[in-house]
């Protein structure tokens, strides 16, 4: 199962509203928390918050998590070992107030386990990576990296 996550206080419809068109061809169902976006997908199940045990329990499902580009989410998914593609929100399209989360982005590209979808048509194949990942617990180092970049980069 694909988890796909946008958190809880901004909508960002352009993710779901791809994702649901990517849904019918990634031969596994597919999952989303759609937060406070408008756009009601028909491809996939959803629900626009979840109790975090709910939440939980689809992340140890999960098999792949599709997300914006939350410090939480990535975090999570390290932690769990699950592979993460990571879409950002774009202030240009009025997704954020600034483009924090393009910064993430690109300090995240190319780690282990997370692949970056710049764009709606980079999704498809970023997914197709993804899938056929298995994700090594990140060793020490690695996660102090990663702990002191996102520190640095919200600090």
């Amino acid at each position: 199962m694909i988890l796909v996550t946008v958190g809880t206080q901004l909508p960002f419809d352009r993710l779901i509203r791809a994702m649901d068109a990517l849904a019918p061809s990634l031969g596994q169902p597919v999952f989303a928390q759609v937060g406070k976006g408008k756009f009601r997908p028909r491809n996939m199940e959803w629900q626009a918050t979840l109790e975090a045990s709910e939440f939980d329990r689809l992340l140890n499902r999960a098999s792949l998590i599709v997300s914006h580009a939350g410090t939480g989410t990535i975090l999570l998914a390290q932690n769990m070992r699950k592979p993460l593609v990571i879409m950002a929100r774009r202030s240009s399209l009025g997704e954020h107030r600034n483009d924090h989360q393009v910064a993430t982005a690109k300090q995240m590209a190319g780690r282990p386990g997370v692949h970056v979808a710049e764009t709606v048509d980079d999704l498809a194949p970023a997914i197709a990576i993804a899938s056929r990942e298995e994700v090594e617990a990140a060793i020490p180092s690695q996660r102090e990296q990663l702990k002191a970049a996102i520190r640095e980069f919200v600090g």
